[in-house]
C-alpha cells in the first residue's frame, strides 16, 4: 500500500514565470497515477499545521511576518521567494500535512508521499528563502522528536537544505543527510560540517560536482551514508524528495535519471525500521516531465509497481569528490 496525503495545489501561491509552480503537483500525481494501485491507494486529507508546531521550528517573528505580508496580499520575499494572498494558508497547509502523514504511516504501516507545495528545507528558524516559506520536514521531524523517536532525514534534493541542517545543528537526535551539486545555491553543506558540540556526526553532508551521475551517488550511500545510519538506529525515516537533480532539470546540473531515484529509493526503505515509518515530501524538481517519470520510479520502487521507467545513470564524475567527503569529515571529526 501507498498513502498519498490530499495533493495540496495552493494555486493562488503562484508568481507566474516562476519554477517553482501549481503545475508541479499535477506532474507529481500523474507519476503516482502511473503506478496503476487501484485499491493499493490511500489518499488522505490534509489539515493545517497548528502554531505550537510550527513555533518548534520558526521564530514567532517569522510567522507574524508571513502572515501579515500574505494579509497584505503578498509579494517579494527575496529574489527568489514570494508570497501571496493565501500563502500563509499555504504554507500552513503543507507543513500540517507531514503530521496527516505521521499518522496515517502508523495507523496503516505504510509509506507516505506528501506532494505539497511550496517546499521547505531551505526555510530558516527566521526567515523565509529559496522558494521555501515553512520546513516542512523540519515541523514534522520536531513532532516526532518532541514523543521521543530518533529521526533521519535523507535530503536528496539537487540543492542543500540549509534550513532544516540548521534547525537541527545541535540535535543528537536527528540525523540530516544530504547529497547535493557544490557549487550551488545556498553555498552551504560542505563535506566538513558535521553538527554542533552536543550532536557531532549527525551532520552528514556530500557534496557532488556537476555532471554526477547514479553510481556516484549511490556509492556515497554505500561507503558514508548506510554505516552513519547502521549507528544512528533512527525509528523514522523522512525524505526531502527533490528531484532536480534529475538532468532534465533546468536549474542544476547533477545527471541522475528516474531510475537512480528508484534506487535510491530502495537505499533509503531499508533505513526504516518498518514500512510506515517512512515519509516522502515533495522538494524540488522543475522540469514535470522529468518530475512526473521520478515520483512513478521513486514510490513504483517502494511499492513493488514498475512504471517502466528510464534505467539508472553510471560513468559521470563525482567519485573523487566522495573521497574527498570521506576524509573531511574525518578530520572534522577528529578535531573534538
Amino acid at each position: 500500500m501507498l498513502i498519498v496525503v490530499e495533493p495540496l495545489e495552493a494555486g493562488s501561491h503562484d508568481d507566474p514565470g516562476h519554477p517553482e509552480r501549481p503545475a508541479r503537483i499535477g506532474a507529481a500525481m500523474r507519476g503516482v497515477e502511473d503506478l496503476h494501485l487501484d485499491s493499493d491507494l490511500l489518499v488522505v486529507g490534509a489539515e493545517p499545521a497548528p502554531v505550537e508546531h510550527l513555533v518548534r521550528v520558526h521564530t514567532p517573528g517569522h510567522l507574524d511576518r508571513l502572515e501579515r505580508l500574505s494579509a497584505a496580499g503578498g509579494g517579494a520575499i527575496d529574489q527568489d521567494t514570494y508570497a501571496g494572498p493565501t500563502s500563509w494558508d499555504d504554507a500552513r497547509m503543507a507543513a500540517g500535512a507531514g503530521l496527516v502523514a505521521i499518522e496515517a504511516a502508523a495507523a496503516h504501516d505504510a509509506p507516505v508521499f506528501v506532494p505539497a507545495r511550496p517546499p521547505g528545507h531551505h526555510a530558516v528558524a527566521d526567515r523565509a528563502m529559496g522558494f521555501c516559506l515553512l520546513n516542512n520536514v523540519a515541523i514534522t521531524a520536531g513532532a516526532l522528536r518532541e514523543v521521543g523517536e530518533r529521526v533521519l532525514i535523507v535530503d536528496w534534493d539537487v540543492h542543500h537544505g540549509n534550513g532544516t541542517q540548521d534547525v537541527f545543528w545541535d540535535d543528537p537526535d536527528v540525523l540530516y543527510v544530504s547529497t547535493h551539486q557544490w557549487p550551488a545555491y545556498p553555498g552551504s553543506g560542505r563535506a566538513d560540517e558535521v553538527g554542533g558540540p552536543s550532536a557531532r556526526g549527525t551532520t552528514l553532508n556530500i557534496p557532488l560536482p556537476p555532471g554526477a551521475t547514479g553510481d556516484v551517488v549511490r556509492r556515497a550511500f554505500d561507503v558514508l551514508v548506510t554505516p552513519a545510519v547502521e549507528a544512528f538506529a533512527p525509528t523514522w525515516v523522512l525524505v526531502s524528495a527533490g528531484f532536480d537533480a534529475h538532468r532534465a532539470d533546468p536549474l542544476a546540473d547533477l545527471a541522475l535519471s528516474a531510475g537512480d531515484f528508484a534506487a535510491l529509493a530502495g537505499t533509503v526503505a531499508g533505513y526504516a525500521p518498518a514500512p510506515g515509518r517512512l515519509v516522502l515530501f515533495l522538494e524540488g524538481g522543475y522540469d514535470l516531465a522529468a518530475l512526473r517519470a521520478s515520483v512513478a520510479g521513486t514510490l513504483g520502487h517502494l511499492v513493488g509497481a514498475d512504471p517502466g521507467v528510464e534505467a539508472a545513470t553510471t560513468g559521470g564524475p563525482g567519485s573523487e569528490q566522495v573521497d574527498a567527503a570521506v576524509a573531511r569529515r574525518r578530520r572534522a571529526l577528529d578535531a573534538y
